[in-house]
């Protein structure tokens, strides 16, 4: 897998730049929340690959002092591991509170079921009794509140509030705006198909999947590729459903998060070995794509991930 040329440029040029200065206090919104920093974070601790590949396509490891959350769930990647490799893994799973307080934390970067949970002993208000800000991955902010379905543009006002609290806004802005360009530039270019692909995403389970609803990031690739989502109307962002409706709704395609200790073949081959599901148009014509879970999860690889989704509808 190879990155996108905006992400590929900041892993080598972002840790390096000097930002320009840029004014505190600043303020971001935060899912239902405005936060205010008086000065960039020092201590900052990001959970999961994906957010932790924000902070790296910033160039702002130089303010964190570790990551959570990705051994435990997900092989690390090398190029993950040579952005921070200075940088220890605080903990393979979700953290707990005494693990960020441990690490002398200032700054938790996490989202809803990203690393913290409605009611879990790990919350912005729990943390803020210790002097630890939190900034929510802005996806999971459906867990908490009501918000538009997810699109690229979440992945754009998590790298731009990053920006600003991190004193780096001027970086960021740059980052964003070459997402932009290279995900325009593309479509514009992108042979139009005779009707959207039809598309189920499979995460894992067997007696019931585990899936993407209209507010999780795999909608918004697989419209951006030219396809929809079978399950764009159910309102949730990850979520547990029945068989039954795959099979009603008849998908084109099946795009497999690989992750775990589940391969995205043994996926595959459940649902190609299972007789429910043979006369499905994707399990039929052998129509199975692979995302990394770093690619379906908002952060860097969004942009390429979009492109391989692309070029697998028009295959045919």
């Amino acid at each position: 897998m190879r990155y996108s040329l905006p992400l590929a440029a900041a892993f080598t040029l972002a840790a390096i730049a000097a930002p320009l200065a840029q004014e505190f206090p600043v303020t971001v919104q935060s899912c239902d929340r405005e936060v205010t920093f008086d000065a960039p974070p020092e201590r900052a601790v990001s959970n999961d690959v994906n957010l932790t590949e924000m902070m790296l396509a910033l160039g702002i490891t130089d303010h964190m002092v570790g990551y959570t959350g990705v051994s435990g769930w997900k092989t690390l990647d090398e190029r993950l591991r040579e952005g921070i490799e200075e940088l220890p893994e605080l903990a393979p799973q979700y953290p707990s509170k005494e693990v960020l307080l441990g690490a002398d934390a200032d700054f938790y970067f996490a989202g809803w079921n990203y690393g913290m949970r409605v009611g879990g002993e790990v919350t912005p208000e729990t943390l803020g009794e210790f002097d630890i800000a939190v900034y929510e991955l802005t996806e999971s902010c459906i867990h908490i509140m009501d918000k538009d379905k997810a699109s690229i543009e979440d992945l754009y006002n998590d790298l731009l509030n990053l920006g600003n609290i991190f004193g780096v806004s001027d970086r960021a802005e740059e980052l964003v705006a070459g997402y932009r360009a290279e995900l325009e530039a593309f479509q514009a270019d992108l042979p139009p198909l005779e009707e959207p692909v039809s598309v189920f995403i499979y995460d894992s389970g067997e007696s019931k999947p585990f899936t993407a609803g209209r507010y999780a990031m795999p909608t918004a690739l697989i419209e951006a590729a030219g396809g929809t989502n079978i399950m764009d109307d159910v309102d949730s962002s990850w979520v547990e459903v029945g068989w039954e409706p795959v099979i009603e709704r008849n998908p084109d395609f099946v795009v497999i998060v690989n992750y775990g200790e589940v391969t995205a073949e043994q996926k595959a081959d459940f649902m190609r070995n299972n007789p429910a599901f043979a006369d499905i148009p994707a399990v039929a014509n052998d129509r199975f794509f692979t995302l990394e879970y770093v690619e379906a999860t908002p952060g860097p690889r969004n942009i390429e991930a979009i492109k391989r989704l692309a070029a697998a509808f028009r295959a045919d």
